[in-house]
């Protein structure tokens, strides 16, 4: 079965902001082992392969999220960090029991949050939120959260208690995708980013869609929502190199859809630049 990429030319009237970051990609490299707990093999994609993306993408600031495969090892993670001089950054796993000291080390090597994934593959659950926000707070980090956006109503009361700022991920990961945006477990997600300290990620919305390629029209209808009545909470991301999907889809398509869903070039350069520099804590 071909896993061939489906290559797309950037839009040409779209125009790129410089310094637009992609707030969601993964890194595998064979050379760091898989954790025991992982859930499936990765495809070997290093960061030199991911640089081409981005050139094509003409971004200039990636943001590395910790696979769950490799656990709490983040060593593959922050070398990917470490090879891009300043235009990366990275979230991390770590355990409840991490100690100061190792925030010290990770903040230091370019994490700015905490990977909390309640689905298939993650080590944390919801009872780790709280005392992991606890531990986090005085470095201004964030936690990286993903589970079921249908979930969102019911898990409503403890993200609202939360003391540290939240990304969620995926357009809130709705696992069967809202039809209305008066949909409750929407309305929840919605009321999280009225708190003003909630961003969410526009990104993969193959891995929910029910209408599929190449508009993705049930995941659209949200994320357009979402970029026209909060952009200031809006991030874009790509999700290369896009596990277990087949084929695999190009980034770059993914990226034309942005300007399906934002009208303004306002708000293209808030979610593309000045919200990532904002929660990721780049330099100008």
């Amino acid at each position: 079965m071909s896993t061939a990429v489906l290559h797309t030319p950037l839009d040409a009237a779209f125009v790129v902001p410089a310094g637009a970051c992609d707030c969601h990609v993964h890194v595998y490299d064979d050379a760091y082992p898989l954790a025991p707990t992982a859930t499936f093999k990765p495809p070997h994609a290093p960061m030199a392969d991911y640089a081409k993306v981005q050139a094509n993408l003409e971004f200039t600031r990636v943001v590395v999220v910790q696979p769950t495969g490799y656990g709490f090892d983040n060593r593959c993670t922050l070398a990917a960090v470490a090879s891009m001089t300043g235009r990366a950054r990275a979230v991390a796993m770590v355990p409840p029991d991490v100690t100061q000291a190792t925030l010290q080390d990770l903040h230091s090597a370019g994490v700015r949050g905490v990977r909390m994934m309640m689905l298939t593959g993650g080590l944390l659950g919801w009872d780790d939120l709280a005392p992991l926000a606890l531990k986090i707070k005085d470095w201004g980090w964030h936690l990286n959260v993903q589970f079921n956006g249908c979930d969102f109503a019911e898990r409503l009361p403890l993200l609202q208690s939360l003391n540290v700022p939240l990304v969620l991920d995926h357009t809130g990961k709705f696992l069967v995708p809202p039809k209305s945006i008066d949909d409750v477990a929407f309305q929840a997600l919605c009321r999280l980013l009225d708190t003003g300290r909630v961003w969410v990620k526009l990104s993969a919305p193959y891995e929910t869609s029910r209408t599929g390629a190449p508009r993705y029209e049930d995941v659209s209808l949200l994320a357009r929502y979402l970029a026209t009545n909060y952009p200031e909470r809006c991030l874009w991301a790509s999700n290369w190199p896009h596990p277990n999907q087949n084929p695999v889809p190009s980034s770059v398509a993914l990226l034309n859809l942005l300007p399906q869903w934002v009208s303004r070039t306002a708000d293209i350069q808030r979610i593309l630049v000045d919200n990532p520099a904002q929660v990721y804590d780049f330099q100008a």
